[in-house]
């Protein structure tokens, strides 16, 4: 477990260069990740526009602003992600302002496809899904616990569409977009600050 988070940590990226290195990938037609296609492109390109936007426009509300400045101790969140995923876009441009409000929380995004042994630690039903925050103590390395992939609400979302439907169509992933839009980032700002003041405490 350490040696895979350490390993992870290792293989990691700021914010700002995760951003540059999807974008510079897209300049060449190409996606994160060991699959290549013309979906998952177009979904990266669609990414970064979503997170140009919310980047511009998500804010942490000034109740969580006060939780987050008031931790004692500080923390890494090492983030699994990938540049097509949509929860990934909606999710990042938060945990990245959640980050910087806080002034104890250094954010790390990692690349799924090229950390198998840190991913095979953090399924979700057996499923590789993404994104994954894994709380780190940044003074002993510890793991203090993780969430994701997705807030609770866009959870059931899902759950409820595929047991009516018996898929995740294009339609399932429009409503999923249009509940984050509504959701404003407080679902996850919310749940990770509750996660938060548990581990602290």
């Amino acid at each position: 477990m350490k040696t895979a988070i350490a390993k992870g940590l290792f293989n990691s990226h700021p914010y700002l260069e995760y951003r540059k290195l999807v974008s510079d990938l897209l300049l060449e037609n190409k996606s994160t990740g060991s699959e290549q296609s013309d979906d998952l492109t177009n979904y990266s390109t669609l990414n970064e526009t979503r997170m140009n936007r919310l980047d511009k426009t998500m804010k942490i509300s000034e109740e969580n602003s006060v939780k987050l400045k008031s931790l004692e101790r500080e923390y890494i969140w090492l983030v699994i992600s990938e540049g097509w995923c949509g929860d990934a876009a909606q999710l990042l441009p938060i945990v990245n302002k959640m980050a910087i409000e806080s002034g104890k929380i250094e954010l790390s995004i990692v690349l799924r496809d090229e950390n198998d042994a840190l991913m095979n630690l953090f399924l979700t039903n057996n499923s590789k899904s993404i994104p994954i925050v894994i709380i780190v103590d940044k003074q002993t390395g510890e793991l203090m616990g993780h969430w994701g992939p997705r807030p609770k609400g866009a959870i059931t979302l899902i759950q409820d569409y595929k047991k009516e439907f018996g898929v995740v169509d294009e339609t399932a992933k429009t409503n999923l977009q249009l509940w984050y839009l509504h959701d404003k980032g407080i679902s996850t700002q919310n749940e990770l600050l509750e996660l938060m003041q548990e581990i602290d405490s």
